[in-house]
């Protein structure tokens, strides 16, 4: 009987996350396909999947499509991990000092609405025409979320915790090491898939203006040629890569440690 459950179960998974997703691609094509012959556009202007797929693998034959790939997840990468370094530390200390709070948490709330698209006139002329005004706008986009939802987590964390650790002495590296920091991982996983979500969409808005490389760059150079097909290839790719990152990120949420704070 258990084994019957334990197979059915598996099936069950198996057609929850493969099987359906399948089919909502293909549904998702046999639409498309539709719309690319009978809407009435030429196909030059809304080309079908076919045409696409094809020029698709002519992009990753030559080499560009990889070259802009590379480009675009370097610039979230440095503008993400600036944003992690930085942003989790001031978190952390807004949550646990009232005054820090008081003092840093007005001019954060004001900052924070502002749209990083907002300052892509300002960092164009700060950084110039290249890699850094991107990485900025994607630092930006990332760090406020990553400060507003850690002062949150650990201004939360049960106060018996630091009673407990008041009693056996423990030094401040100690409270941040082994309560604040693993009490923190699930709410901060959370916001590191937001974030990270929030800068892959600001990238290839800033590579639209500020650079000449990126997948960004692909759609606005092959929009201004009318190589529909290229727009969407870099769309696709766009899609690809935010799906590979989300899972990334439901992963780490899954790691033991962090149900630490939940489980406990």
């Amino acid at each position: 009987m258990n084994a019957i459950t334990a197979s059915e179960s598996t099936a069950q998974r198996i057609l929850r996350h493969a099987v359906i997703p399948c089919l909502a691609f293909v549904l998702l094509l046999v639409v498309w396909d539709l719309l690319a012959r009978f809407s009435g556009w030429s196909r030059q202007v809304f080309p079908g999947p076919l045409q696409v797929f094809m020029s698709l693998g002519e992009l990753m034959l030559n080499g560009t499509l990889l070259q802009h790939t590379v480009a675009s997840l370097f610039r979230v990468t440095a503008g993400f991990y600036l944003a992690v370094i930085l942003g989790l530390p001031l978190g952390i200390l807004l949550g646990r000092l009232r005054m820090a709070r008081a003092l840093l948490n007005p001019i954060i709330q004001f900052l924070r609405p502002i749209s990083p698209l907002a300052w892509i006139p300002l960092s164009m002329l700060w950084f110039g025409i290249g890699d850094k005004p991107a990485v900025f706008l994607i630092f930006l986009s990332s760090f406020f979320p990553l400060v507003v939802s850690t002062t949150i987590t650990v201004s939360a964390i049960n106060p018996v915790f630091f009673q407990v650790a008041a009693n056996f002495n423990f030094t401040r590296w100690e409270v941040i090491t082994k309560i604040v920091i693993p009490a923190m991982i699930p709410g901060t996983i959370t916001a590191l898939r937001i974030s990270v979500t929030i800068a892959w969409l600001v990238v290839v808005a800033a590579e639209m203006i500020a650079v000449q490389s990126g997948l960004g760059y692909l759609i606005l150079d092959s929009r201004n040629a009318l190589r529909m097909d290229y727009v969407m290839n870099g769309m696709i790719v766009i899609g690809l890569i935010g799906l590979l990152l989300d899972a990334i990120m439901r992963r780490l949420g899954r790691i033991e440690s962090a149900g630490w704070y939940r489980n406990g």
